[in-house]
């Protein structure tokens, strides 16, 4: 299972990430972009993703991947239980989602990013 400390580890190593801590809740984020967060009880991570495939991704695995909540239904946004990933898929999923919200120069001086 993934912790937040997993998450942590990682997502802080991506450039221009910041962590904070929004009413009992951890986020990671990139300016004001948030681009991945913990449920307060820290078992469900909601991280960017397009929209356009968000349907695909929970109906094709739903075990594992979560709609959006109400409220953010109109963000680049889908939740995934933690419980159900291992470290690398979770890396996955956080760098893709930061990969959304950081300057597109910065990505590119940043390959190495890929490997685990």
């Amino acid at each position: 299972m993934v912790t937040v400390d997993d998450v942590r580890s990682w997502a802080t190593r991506l450039p221009r990430t910041t962590e904070a801590l929004v009413y009992d809740r951890v986020k990671f984020r990139v300016g004001r972009i948030v681009y991945a967060a913990l449920s307060r009880d820290e078992t469900i991570m909601g991280f960017g993703y397009p929209k356009d495939e968000r349907d695909a991704l929970v109906a094709g695995e739903p075990e594992k991947f979560l709609p959006p909540l109400p409220s953010d239904e109109r963000f680049n946004w889908v939740r995934v239980r933690l419980a159900a990933v291992d470290v690398p898929e979770m890396r996955e999923l956080v760098l893709d989602a930061w990969l959304m919200c950081v300057p597109k120069k910065i990505a590119a001086i940043h390959p190495p990013l890929h490997a685990p």
